[in-house]
């Protein structure tokens, strides 16, 4: 006799179920990939965005949609020239705090603490006490290695603390490069695009000025000048590390 073949009618429930644990987790990587797009770039239209993905622009305003519903991202309309106006997206509070923090909240409740009991200026030594040592331990692991070395060092170490850090040569236009001395130090710029202390930083600004100094005192060959800075209402914070002059 011959026998019925079942094998399309055996498929689908687990199938199915793979299939659909597949697609979100397609989906949730690509609204991580937006969100990390959206915390380097600052601001970006949808087109712009769905570009650096290598997706369709319909394709994207989907998760952009979903992104501005769960209040990760917000717009603002940019009208240029004629035509539909463009909707240029960034990054919410809530998103920002969407990437690590790891000090932030318990630390901030510390230091509220040791001001309400203690007063003001111990919560002032015990900042200066802890950029001091993180000063030390940076120095102590970066040690005499090229400045290059170094920077990557430091980057890993901002890393392991919670901030998306990278850093890269540093880009002089007003040089002329025809003058340009062939073996002259180069120049390097470390930019974070998160804050992993932000809301220390909002209610302690000085801890800033303490990490400006913690990088000068890590880098003793190097002068560290601030860029950028989150607290200002700009999207990271850079510093221009360039060797001191001979």
């Amino acid at each position: 006799m011959r026998q019925k073949d079942d094998t399309k009618s055996m498929t689908s429930p687990s199938n199915a179920s793979t299939a659909s644990v597949s697609n979100s987790g397609a989906s949730t990587s690509m609204k991580e990939d937006i969100l990390r797009f959206l915390l380097k770039q600052g601001t970006a239209t949808a087109s712009a965005i769905a570009h650096h993905l290598e997706v369709t622009p319909q394709g994207i305003r989907r998760h952009l949609k979903n992104l501005e519903s769960s209040e990760l991202i917000e717009h603002q309309t940019s009208q240029e020239g004629i035509g539909r106006p463009n909707h240029v997206y960034k990054l919410s509070r809530k998103g920002r705090e969407h990437f690590p923090d790891q000090y932030d909240q318990f630390a901030l409740s510390l230091l509220d603490t040791v001001a309400d009991t203690m007063g003001a200026e111990h919560v002032s030594k015990l900042l200066k006490h802890q950029w001091q040592s993180k000063a030390k331990e940076y120095r102590e692991k970066l040690g005499d290695a090229p400045l290059e070395e170094r920077m990557q060092t430091l980057v890993n170490l901002r890393q392991a603390e919670g901030y998306m850090a990278e850093f890269y040569p540093a880009e002089d236009e007003a040089k002329d490069q025809v003058a340009a001395s062939l073996d002259e130090a180069p120049a390097f710029v470390i930019t974070e695009y998160n804050c992993a202390i932000a809301h220390i930083a909002e209610s302690y600004p000085t801890v800033c000025g303490h990490e400006l100094a913690m990088f000068a005192i890590a880098l003793p060959d190097c002068s560290v000048e601030r860029t950028h800075w989150l607290v200002n209402g700009e999207h990271q914070c850079g510093y221009l590390v360039k060797p001191k002059q001979p």
